[in-house]
């Protein structure tokens, strides 16, 4: 069966209801039919220009407040990539056959994103209702009295509810800021390890506070080693966070006195048995020897590391894998096993976000990252991290929390 053709800008131009596309810049784009009746504007009146220019604030008006709630919404639109509804509100037009008279109107706008191939927003779909008419309705006998109330109760009860959404928008703000000090006091900052490179990426689920769950640490040991774990706390937002902090510390403490990564994800069992939120974590501890180029790993539930070689085939260190932490009723012996690297491998922990996908496979995923890396092998580990990103993130962001760290070996 053949699909149909479909003329998309015909469509738009022919779309029931004021619609106008708009760039991150404020400058219209284009413009449907009915935007252009009812605001009374050609389409060579409004393309190419800043909103504001087509349309000013009513000078008349010394409460008039409608340019700058537009204007705050669209930005909000193109800095957040998430839909912005406004309150009614009231926003004159001047008559363009007669200069300096204005026409009081009433509308109710939505400022929608459309993002690009980059993920990042491209336009904005600013669609308007018109309800002027609706707010000056007349109800009978006394109907200019009735109109008049009845138009400053819905203006008067939609300012509140500006006013609401403003107080919450300041507390969703301040909300933020508390979360990003947290996840700077959480997680370590990545910092040169002798002469290793290291790249590390931390991306939290679409809707987070910019914290999650999920970490990843790197630890120095004596004799020309590093410890280097990535794990996974069950959840999302501050809660998650916090049990996140309590098991990376711990972690990252056992590292230094355990013999091997086995031992120290037995002691972050044990530890994790007594931290409520805990329970199911995942997680994945190697050691590093770059004097006898080995790799000792062991994993409680989590995610293989994957062993870029330098020829460009890919290894999933899968020999030592063991239940999440809490899982067992009894304390077990966790495995561990060896793998040897050659000079100029990449070593690769993340976390499931990186690659799993609800309609998929796991093993679909898996295979995504394995030639991801083989068609970067030759990149350093930034340029590596961002390009695994750009491969295998959704460009509109995951529904789970992502960690990733990159080791030139």
């Amino acid at each position: 069966m053949r699909e149909p053709q479909i003329d998309y800008a015909a469509v738009f131009r022919a779309l029931p209801g004021m619609v106008a596309l708009l760039t991150p810049d404020l400058v219209y784009a284009d413009a449907n039919d009915d935007f252009l009746r009812l605001a009374g504007r050609t389409r060579e009146q409004l393309l190419g220009r800043y909103i504001f220019d087509v349309f000013p604030e009513n000078p008349n008006d010394s409460a008039a407040a409608g340019m700058r709630e537009t204007r705050e919404s669209m930005l909000r639109a193109v800095e957040t990539g998430e839909r912005d509804t406004m309150a009614l509100l009231r926003y004159d037009i001047e008559d363009p056959q007669r200069p300096g008279h204005w026409q009081v109107h009433y509308w109710s706008p939505v400022n929608a994103p459309v993002l690009g191939p980059d993920g990042n927003v491209a336009l904005i779909v600013h669609r308007v209702e018109e309800v002027t008419e609706l707010i000056r309705a007349r109800g009978g006998p006394g109907g200019d009295r009735q109109a008049r109330v009845l138009e400053a109760e819905l203006y008067t009860r939609s300012r509140e509810l500006q006013q609401v959404n403003e107080r919450l928008r300041s507390a969703h703000a301040r909300e933020r800021e508390v979360a990003l000090a947290l996840q700077a006091a959480l997680l370590p900052t990545p910092r040169p390890l002798g002469n290793h490179r290291v790249a590390v990426r931390y991306r939290p689920a679409i809707g987070a506070l910019n914290v999650c769950g999920d970490w990843y640490d790197l630890v120095e040991l004596p004799g020309n080693r590093i410890s280097v774990a990535v794990g996974d706390v069950v959840g999302h937002g501050l809660a998650a966070a916090c049990v996140m902090g309590q098991l990376r510390s711990a972690l990252s403490a056992a590292a230094l006195v355990a013999e091997g990564p086995a031992q120290a994800l037995e002691v972050l069992g044990l530890y994790a048995r007594f931290i409520d939120g805990a329970e199911s974590t995942t997680a994945v501890k190697a050691f590093i020897d770059w004097n006898s180029h080995t790799i000792t790993y062991s994993s409680a539930g989590h995610l293989p590391p994957a062993l870029l070689h330098p020829d460009g085939t890919v290894t999933f260190l899968d020999g030592a894998t063991d239940p999440p932490l809490g899982v067992s009723p009894e304390h077990v012996r966790r495995p561990q096993a060896d793998l040897s690297f050659a000079e100029g491998a990449i070593l690769v922990l993340y976390t499931d976000g990186l690659v799993e996908r609800r309609t998929e496979d796991i093993d679909t995923g898996l295979a995504r990252l394995a030639d991801s890396l083989a068609r970067h092998r030759k990149s350093d580990p930034e340029p590596l991290a961002d390009a695994l990103l750009a491969d295998l993130h959704p460009s509109t962001g995951s529904t789970d929390d992502t960690a990733l760290v990159v080791i030139r070996l």
